[in-house]
């Protein structure tokens, strides 16, 4: 029991640290927000904040880990739900899903904004890579099963596609206008990815 209790205190604790590193990294940023702030605004201690994630950085990873995490999931529910056998149908519907989540806040700020800067490039682009690529994939797999794609080396091919993928997010993250932006990157995107397709 007192082992126990002793997990579940560490899960309340990180609960904790991760829900005030996604409010305030969002609101502030990684750079406007000191691990001061994270700690009083999770009511813990500094030394909580050390034993779980060693400083503000580790919890920035956390954040950005789960962040990635649910919005893969959800394109990938999108995705399904589609119950398509079209396969360029299903990847506008994950774009289309994809370029709105490039509009939240959150993304923009977390993922978009500061995770390269405070990642380094390699690591950033190493994480989108964990959670886009066999999303890609699987969708190009299925193309390619369909007669769609020629019989080309996938990762490669999905390598790529992640690439201009990220950077229609950042563009829609940075643009003034960012529904004109979504809508522009994904008209581009999907013409991108048809002309990738036999008919």
């Amino acid at each position: 029991m007192p082992r126990r209790s002793q997990e579940d205190r560490s899960r309340t604790t990180k609960a904790a640290l991760e829900q005030a590193g996604r409010r305030l990294f969002t609101e502030r940023g990684f750079a406007g927000t000191s691990a001061e702030q994270l700690v009083a605004e999770a009511g813990v201690t500094r030394g909580a904040l050390h034993h779980h994630y060693d400083d503000k950085r580790g919890l920035f990873l956390a954040v950005l880990e789960q962040l990635e995490l649910e919005n893969t999931a959800e394109i990938e529910r999108a995705m399904t739900a589609a119950d398509s056998d079209d396969v360029l149908v299903t990847m506008a519907i994950g774009l289309n899903l994809f370029l709105e989540i490039c509009q939240r806040p959150e993304m923009i700020r977390i993922a978009l904004f500061d995770a390269p800067a405070v990642l380094g490039w390699e690591q950033w682009r190493e994480l989108e890579a964990r959670y886009g690529l066999g999303l890609i994939m699987d969708q190009l797999e299925a193309a390619r099963s369909a007669g769609l794609v020629p019989d080309v080396p996938i990762r490669t091919l999905a390598q790529l596609l992640l690439s201009a993928i990220s950077e229609a997010g950042l563009i829609v993250a940075h643009a003034p206008d960012k529904e004109q932006a979504r809508a522009q990157a994904q008209q581009s995107l999907m013409l991108l990815i048809s002309g990738l397709l036999r008919t």
